[in-house]
């Protein structure tokens, strides 16, 4: 391992072990969610009732918004608190001293925070859906598991790029509000985020002209992706289509943040005495 690499890791390790304390505040957030993921399930049962044939099946869309239930906390939906308090306060000029290289940093930040929070809930919310559903009778509700063996598999590596695609657009929202000078800079995160992800609709199930559009966009790879993948709607050359989309992403992200860092870091100034 490259002696440079280790100060990141360190930062991940450590950021990951502080946010695998909030256990109150995980349970809690498994909670609603299990409680907005019936709701979202009662709707789509309403909708697939009067529906004609549609591109994906209920059975499919039921574990679509189990998938985004317990990976909900890997959407970008705001910077980080901790840098958002350091830019309004000031003392995000001190990023400037440290001996590491700020984009990394924050990068290193934002992939255990999103791991850590979405570790917490995933395990209960399996359990929950998966498990503990079918028990009680109500499998036609129930999270399925994966299509195939190969559909598992290509889902490891997508959700992997899921959470470097979502911490890439955190360091972007990072940079925003340093660039602003507060936090409302990423308020409109959520207005992207939540639709494009396809966290309110399954994107499928959006009209057939902009199907295009919103698989090579980049927040469809938060969530739509990885998630059809996941119970084999997109196969093949489809789904490698789609990893191929997120990893495009991931690296335009990157190229951005650090070009676009760097611009914003040499504007920072430090005064004092």
């Amino acid at each position: 391992m490259s002696a440079a690499a280790l100060p990141y890791i360190a930062i991940l390790r450590a950021r990951f072990a502080l946010m695998l304390q909030y256990r109150a505040a995980a349970l809690a957030g498994f909670a609603t969610q299990c409680w907005w993921g019936a709701i979202k399930i009662m709707v789509l049962a309403a909708f697939y009732n009067g529906a004609a044939h549609q591109p994906i099946s209920l059975a499919q869309a039921i574990t679509y918004t189990w998938l985004g239930q317990a990976f909900l906390a890997l959407l970008p939906w705001n910077a980080d608190a901790e840098i958002s308090e350091a830019v309004e306060s000031g003392n995000v000029a001190y990023e400037r001293l440290r001996p590491v290289d700020t984009h990394s940093f924050w990068f290193a930040r934002a992939v255990a925070q999103r791991a850590a929070n979405t570790l917490l809930r995933l395990t209960p919310m399996f359990l929950t859906a998966a498990v503990a559903l079918p028990l009680l009778g109500l499998g036609a509700w129930s999270w399925r598991l994966p299509a195939s063996p190969t559909a598992a598999a290509l889902f490891a590596v997508s959700i992997t790029l899921t959470v470097l695609l979502s911490s890439g657009f955190v360091v972007l929202l990072n940079i925003a509000v340093t660039a602003l000078k507060t936090r409302r800079a990423a308020n409109l995160a959520p207005f992207l985020v939540t639709p494009l992800s396809g966290s309110i609709v399954p994107l499928a199930l959006l009209p057939g002209w902009a199907q295009p559009f919103l698989f090579w966009q980049p927040f469809a790879g938060l969530g739509d992706i990885p998630y059809r993948i996941y119970f084999g709607n997109l196969t093949g050359g489809d789904a490698l289509a789609g990893l191929a989309a997120q990893s495009l992403w991931v690296v335009l992200f990157i190229v951005i943040g650090r070009a676009w860092m760097a611009h914003v870091m040499a504007r920072v100034d430090m005064q004092g005495s």
